[in-house]
């Protein structure tokens, strides 16, 4: 099976203050059923208030991400599925209980992976 990236960056929220809770609980409403269906892998939000460094090959380590890069941020998660169709219908289930468009990526197969 293949490996899925969905995810989706913070500034996509457009959520009232009111109605983060039940966010929160629509989106692990999800993870839960991910994880029922034997296709969770992993997951998570980006810690916003950590900021990102780069570690070159010999360990020296410059201050923020690459400048060419869009800011990584939001969430994420990592399925295992049999198909991208399958994929799309996860992403959209994201989609509803986060409230935004999620992003769907297919990560190369690597067997030592």
């Amino acid at each position: 099976m293949t490996k899925y990236l969905i995810s989706f960056p913070s500034r996509a929220m457009d959520v009232a203050d009111d109605e983060w809770e039940q966010v929160g609980r629509d989106a692990h409403e999800v993870l839960r059923n991910a994880r029922e269906a034997g296709v969770w892998v992993f997951g998570g939000g980006i810690d916003e208030s950590v900021a990102p460094v780069r570690v070159a090959g010999d360990g020296t380590v410059t201050d923020g991400a690459y400048p060419e890069n869009e800011e990584l941020s939001g969430g994420f998660a990592i399925l295992e599925l049999p198909s991208r169709d399958a994929a799309q219908e996860w992403a959209a289930r994201f989609a509803v209980a986060c409230r935004c468009p999620q992003e769907l990526r297919e990560f190369m197969y690597d067997p030592e992976s």
